[in-house]
């Protein structure tokens, strides 16, 4: 909203300016044109002053100039240099204790697609500033997992809003951080847009409390495509608005090097407009980690033998349908590069969220030039090794690099119909 007022700032001293200059010469131009008295030493006519040594040297050095542009051979052959530049992002933590692994180098690291070794063409090292957006599900299912969970000692909603609220006070910290939340039932709202804004950070989540979810269907899926890569949808809560949609740019749109998803949800999906498959292929083609905490196991494990093995009439999800969601979203965490955090109890959130802030912030920016002969739309897949001590063998026994497993080559685009 700043930059607006700064634009229209720099436009009014620009009309101003313009207003005085254009001003001043129609009012000029309104005088009676009079010759300008002669000036000078009395003389008709001055004699040339001979030129000075510097000046001569000057005046050769243009004539040069302007004979080698006469001569000159016009070129109109354009050089184009392709490059496909492949970005993964990796974290590098110890398997027995988890300890995340700092301080490495670009030679600690080999990148290998389809078991072929490539280049490392650009190497960043961990960098603290984040930018996040979390999507939580937001629905009538949600609330009533939540409710029987906890046992109806509080609302059901929480468990969900609480996962929220905590990483956006704890871990949001000005001016290099920054957050979005999306809300979705049967369609994803963006409650706020990207900000680091204490206080916008708190109204945000003063609104997930204060009110209560419309509708039962979760359209995860949906959620999912429009945080990472946007489209239309409603308009921003939290901006002063009167339209009701907006274009909605995505994570893959926002120029920062620590961008991540955090998904708050159940992973129950009811009838999004795309599948499974259609979502796996957007996230992996956005190549941004997704940090999922499910929500929904304490109800499940504590109903587990009431519930029907299918869906009932009523829309209750049954038992096939909790354990999907539990793969799916080990799915979508895995093939993003990021983590699931299968939540039961309240205790265990703390511990998640400092694993994901952690993770977050210490991954290293690795890239190489996938050159201009990938088939299109075709998946490659990707491996990260790493060398901690330097001696020239991998640490694969004892050290985790967690990074994206496929790299997806953007299809082919389909030649338009000449009318």
């Amino acid at each position: 909203m700043k930059f607006r007022t700064t634009v229209f700032s720099r436009f009014s001293i620009f009309a101003l300016m313009s207003l005085f200059v254009f001003g001043s010469t129609v009012f000029a131009q309104s005088r009676p044109q009079r010759p300008d008295n002669p000036k000078g030493e009395g003389k008709a006519n001055q004699r040339p002053k001979p030129k000075t040594e510097e000046e001569a040297k000057q005046e050769e050095e243009r004539r040069k100039l302007e004979e080698e542009e006469k001569n000159a051979i016009v070129d109109d052959e354009v050089l184009k240099v392709d490059t496909n530049i492949v970005n993964v992002d990796a974290v590098v933590f110890n398997k027995k204790s988890g300890q995340i692994i700092t301080g490495l180098k670009k030679a600690n690291f080999a990148v290998f697609e389809n078991g072929v070794k490539q280049e490392i063409v650009n190497f960043a090292t961990p960098e603290a500033p984040i930018t996040v957006t979390l999507v939580v599900e937001y629905s009538k299912w949600s609330e009533v997992f939540g409710l029987y969970g906890n046992g109806g000692f509080e609302a059901g909603k929480l468990e969900v809003v609480r996962p929220v609220a905590y990483f956006l006070s704890k871990f949001i910290k000005a001016p290099d951080d920054y957050a979005s939340v999306i809300a979705f039932d049967m369609r994803p709202t963006p409650i706020t847009d990207f900000t680091n804004d204490p206080a916008q950070l708190q109204r945000t989540v003063d609104i997930l409390l204060r009110n209560n979810p419309a509708f039962r269907e979760n359209n995860l899926f949906d959620a999912v495509k429009f945080a990472l890569v946007g489209g239309k949808g409603d308009a921003v809560v939290l901006e002063d608005t009167k339209e009701k949609t907006a274009m909605y740019g995505g994570m893959v749109s926002v120029k920062s090097k620590r961008r991540a998803i955090i998904l708050v949800a159940s992973g129950i999906d009811t009838f999004s407009k795309i599948n499974y498959d259609e979502a796996r292929r957007v996230v992996q083609e956005a190549g941004i980690p997704i940090y999922i905490i499910s929500t929904g196991n304490l109800f499940f494990k504590k109903y587990e033998n009431a519930l029907p093995a299918t869906d009932s009439i009523s829309g209750m999800p049954g038992r096939l349908s909790f354990l999907m969601a539990q793969n799916v979203m080990n799915t979508l965490a895995k093939e993003s590069g990021g983590v699931h955090y299968p939540m039961t109890f309240e205790g265990e959130l703390p511990s998640y969220l400092n694993s994901i802030n952690a993770l977050l912030r210490n991954q290293y920016s690795i890239a190489y030039d996938a050159g201009d002969k990938r088939e299109a739309g075709k998946k490659y897949k990707l491996e990260v090794k790493v060398d901690v001590d330097g001696d020239g063998v991998y640490d694969d026994k004892q050290f985790v690099v967690q990074h994206r497993p496929f790299y997806n080559t953007p299809k082919a685009e389909k030649p338009k119909n000449k009318k």
